[in-house]
């Protein structure tokens, strides 16, 4: 069951010529209450809204000054319920990645209370680094460290270069050293 969000064409959020950004920038201020609500009823517990938000926030950053939108209202809603599905997306992709439920077959093989602890806690912080990734660092990344496949192979499947692959799997493991600092030590 598909749920339709159309927001009512309000003649203040139209865009002006060379505004786009500036205008985009102050529609999701001035909406981010509502855009919050819509979320919450939209994708409920599935998502954390303020999360969505922010990035949605760093999303229209990128939007060039002079890209044409007829309606910038309508365009912050779709961009923030993309940016939603986008989490969701991440967070189930990871879920099936990190299964925490498998763990030792016999019990003398069991770690420390303290050491699953750690494990725990060391993994969560990681999951957190790999979901603050921008979405294509973050594909190449799992698709390379945890599904094993080549750079070669990667490329080939989302039909980049080669290099547009190195690149993405250096810029993600820069990320994620910098994000965990001496957490893996």
């Amino acid at each position: 069951m598909g749920y339709r969000f159309d927001p009512p064409d309000q003649g203040k959020h139209q865009n002006m010529p060379g505004d786009t950004k500036k205008n985009l920038l102050d529609g999701f201020a001035t909406s981010y209450l509502e855009l919050r609500r819509y979320l919450a009823r939209r994708f409920g517990s599935r998502i954390e809204p303020e999360d969505v938000l922010q990035d949605t926030f760093l999303r229209l950053q990128n939007v060039p000054a002079e890209a044409e939108i007829k309606n910038t209202r309508s365009y912050l809603f779709r961009a923030a319920a993309n940016q939603a599905t986008d989490h969701i997306r991440a967070r189930q992709a990871f879920d099936r990645r990190f299964d925490l439920s498998d763990g030792p077959e016999h019990a003398d093989e069991a770690p420390s209370p303290e050491a699953v602890a750690d494990y725990r806690q060391r993994l969560k912080m990681l999951e957190r680094a790999v979901l603050d990734l921008p979405a294509r660092q973050r594909e190449v990344f799992l698709l390379h460290k945890i599904d094993g496949l080549s750079h070669a192979e990667i490329a080939s499947e989302l039909g980049i270069t080669r290099s547009a692959v190195e690149k993405l799997v250096m810029k993600a493991l820069a990320h994620l050293r910098d994000s965990l600092g001496d957490v893996t030590g």
